[in-house]
């Protein structure tokens, strides 16, 4: 059972990427939506329609992500679903961001997929970035779409839309989309100079593979015995 403290912390962990997001241009005013992975069960979001920069901690909504049941008058973003269906699906994601980042909405908006051309990209999200093709926000065929998308994946983009960053804890999902969106510029300018040269498909699969079983637990380690 999660404290009333340890609830708070969390709801504070989704303010702070909120305004990190916001700072970096990754979301604009109320667009876009982050949640936390609270067990099993339940998990936090942040409302709809609702500024960055005005949230507080009550306007965090717990929600039952089987049936998303919630608490209150303040609604959840409409994206809820999504964000459920990753937690059912993905046992090992605790944090999920969608943004509208600039070059990565260029990217879905050309209905173009990201292929690793970047070292970074290929440890932190995959052997790279996929298409969900489009569907209406909210949708239930949006929903299968990008969870398919994000299989064996730490990000997708989504057509006509913006992209999906997802982390095992929340710091991890914002410097997804902060490489994601690197990555999507890199690929943007380089079409203006013969085009981006992906990273061999085996070795972008060993890149990431090592992230999520060495580089990443080794960090993990290191903060917490201060070394």
């Amino acid at each position: 059972m999660n404290s009333e403290k340890e609830i708070n912390n969390l709801k504070q962990q989704i303010i702070s990427a909120g305004l990190q997001l916001l700072q970096q241009g990754l979301v604009s005013r109320t667009f876009g939506n982050v949640s936390i992975r609270i067990d099993d069960t339940y998990m936090l979001i942040t409302p709809s329609g609702r500024k960055y920069d005005d949230l507080q901690a009550e306007d965090i909504i717990k929600l039952n992500f089987h049936n998303y049941e919630y608490e209150g008058i303040v609604k959840p973003s409409s994206e809820l679903k999504l964000h459920a269906e990753i937690y059912k699906v993905r046992k090992e994601i605790n944090a999920v961001i969608h943004t509208h980042q600039q070059n990565a909405s260029t990217l879905a908006a050309a209905h173009h997929e990201l292929p690793p051309i970047i070292d970074d990209q290929a440890q932190m999200i995959g052997p790279g970035v996929r298409l969900a093709e489009y569907a209406a926000s909210s949708s239930t065929k949006l929903v299968r779409n990008v969870v398919e998308a994000l299989y064996g994946r730490m990000a997708a983009l989504m057509a006509n839309h913006g992209a999906i960053c997802i982390g095992r804890n929340i710091e991890e999902a914002f410097v997804v989309s902060q490489v994601l969106e690197k990555a999507a510029k890199a690929f943007i300018e380089a079409s203006f100079i013969g085009g981006a040269k992906p990273i061999p498909n085996s070795e972008a699969i060993e890149l990431h593979k090592e992230y999520l079983e060495k580089y990443s637990k080794e960090e993990n380690r290191n903060k917490n015995t201060g070394e």
